[in-house]
């Protein structure tokens, strides 16, 4: 009897590593999916506006959407989500993450 509760501990503990280190590796993966994303986004913004009057003016508007997780939303920072989507259709991003892409120019 006691090797059998010795052979179904290991047993368990086995899966247990196993569901871990899958859970481990799907954070992982979100996470760095994610980052990439984000990572695009500021990449195509700043190479693009780097020098846009419209995009820079927004910096502090953007620097306060950002600090209050989007609850506060700047006339200028509106001008230049707009004006970013006006130039870039194709871009996919939420206004956080152009908020923040913005905020590296």
């Amino acid at each position: 009897m006691n090797r059998l509760r010795l052979l179904s501990a290991a047993a368990l503990l086995a899966a247990a590593t196993s569901v871990s280190a899958t859970s481990f590796v799907y954070t992982t993966d979100a996470t760095v999916g994610a980052l990439k994303g984000t990572s695009d986004v500021t990449s195509d913004i700043t190479s693009s506006f780097s020098d846009d009057k419209v995009v820079r003016a927004a910096r502090e508007d953007a620097a306060s959407f950002v600090a209050s997780a989007g609850e506060i939303r700047g006339a200028q920072l509106e001008a230049a989500l707009k004006h970013i989507r006006g130039k870039l259709p194709q871009l996919a991003a939420s206004d956080m993450q152009l908020a923040q892409a913005i905020l590296t120019l």
